[in-house]
């Protein structure tokens, strides 16, 4: 499934595209059909920003096909400060886990071929 238009645009904006349930306000990431917290089918589109914490990650030290001028690189699950969504992304140029410390402050900076880029603060 490729990323939506919407959902790009926000991306290279530095901001994550939410699903917000109309009945009871929970917000989603934008792939889901029915509201977690009540569920509801209803959503509006709602913009959070592109910020938050790294939660976990995984250093790419052997790419796969496609990604070899990359590495290394972290893939990083990330929770965003505003909603306590969890989204994972890119984040070049991370060799060790000492680069990376867990808790560490990141933000959305753009979205390519290798999806969600993001960048330390």
């Amino acid at each position: 499934m490729s990323a939506k238009p919407e959902f790009i645009d926000a991306a290279k904006a530095g901001n994550i595209l939410a699903r917000k349930c109309v009945k009871c306000g929970e917000l989603h990431l934008a792939t889901v059909y029915f509201c977690k917290k009540c569920g509801s089918k209803g959503f509006s589109n709602s913009i959070i920003k592109g910020a938050g914490k790294v939660v976990t990650y995984t250093i790419m030290t052997v790419p796969p096909a496609g990604f070899e001028d990359l590495a290394p690189y972290a893939w990083v699950v990330m929770e965003l400060d505003d909603s306590g969504i969890r989204i994972s992304g890119f984040l070049p140029n991370i060799q060790k886990p000492e680069d990376l410390p867990i808790g560490m402050a990141v933000k959305v900076i753009g979205f390519d071929n290798r999806g969600i880029v993001l960048e330390k603060l």
